[in-house]
């Protein structure tokens, strides 16, 4: 029983002699996410249009005796994409795990946001995914096979009023599935991550936490680190027969903050 215990904790947290690129691994989620695959033995190509930023985060994790490096990547740019993975092939010559987490968010309404806003938004959430899932899953077919994760949102759940985020992250579950169907024989799984309310130092003093933290049922906020571990686990062994699902993390938000909000009104809970 010990070697079967062992067997499954290597894995699930062994990313030994795998490469991963992340994107919008600068800062927020997207840098803890790195530092946690680097840390369980994954080679990480941390890439972001931050150069500043991401290259010192790369310079402090070489310091921690983690095998990164920094690429500054548009993922609205085949070209981009094409150099990030020009540099996998001469540093790894594979790869193993792609977490499509950069995103941006503009939170106007319908009625006031323009179509360049709209574009905006849109062509880094779910065509800078689009563009590196086409880019990346035949170098990973190549090798062997391997894990896409794409950063989606509970808002891919519902109607939020930042319309355009929204919409990028319900086009990311599709994509999602699409992907995993197209590939699933070449050996490339495909799946979503959703959070919730996860508080970074980008959002820490935001003024929708509290309201948010009241409506959901385990009464706090996510923390990346909680992210980066669902992350890591899809892009481990140990998930290898799970692909094209949706992982909600957002403490039972989406699967009943309404209904506990009217429980509370009316006294069951």
């Amino acid at each position: 029983m010990s070697d079967v215990i062992e067997r499954a904790r290597a894995a699930m947290n062994d990313l030994t002699g795998k490469t991963a690129i992340v994107t919008g691994a600068a800062r927020g989620q997207g840098a803890v996410e790195a530092e946690l695959l680097a840390a369980c033995g994954a080679q990480v190509l941390m890439c972001d249009v931050l150069e500043d930023d991401g290259a010192a985060l790369a310079e402090t994790l070489r310091g921690k005796g983690l095998d990164v490096r920094f690429r500054k990547l548009d993922v609205t740019a085949e070209a981009s994409w094409a150099a990030a993975l020009d540099e996998i092939a001469d540093w790894t010559g594979r790869l193993d795990v792609l977490v499509n987490n950069a995103g941006i968010i503009n939170r106007k309404l319908i009625a006031d946001m323009s179509v360049a806003e709209w574009s905006a938004v849109m062509n880094v959430n779910a065509t800078g995914a689009f563009i590196g899932i086409k880019l990346c899953a035949p170098v990973m077919a190549a090798t062997g096979g391997g894990s896409i994760v794409n950063i989606s949102s509970n808002s891919g759940f519902s109607g939020h009023y930042d319309p355009a985020y929204t919409s990028s992250k319900w086009a990311l579950r599709g994509l999602t599935r699409s992907a995993a169907m197209e590939f699933a024989r070449q050996g490339v799984r495909v799946n979503a991550v959703c959070p919730g309310l996860i508080v970074t130092d980008l959002n820490r003093n935001s003024p929708h936490l509290a309201p948010m933290i009241g409506m959901t049922p385990m009464n706090r906020s996510g923390e990346a680190d909680e992210v980066a571990q669902l992350v890591l686990f899809l892009a481990s062994d140990g998930s290898g027969f799970i692909t094209g699902e949706d992982f909600v993390i957002d403490g039972g938000f989406t699967g009943g903050a309404a209904y506990r909000r009217v429980a509370q009104e009316t006294g069951l809970l």
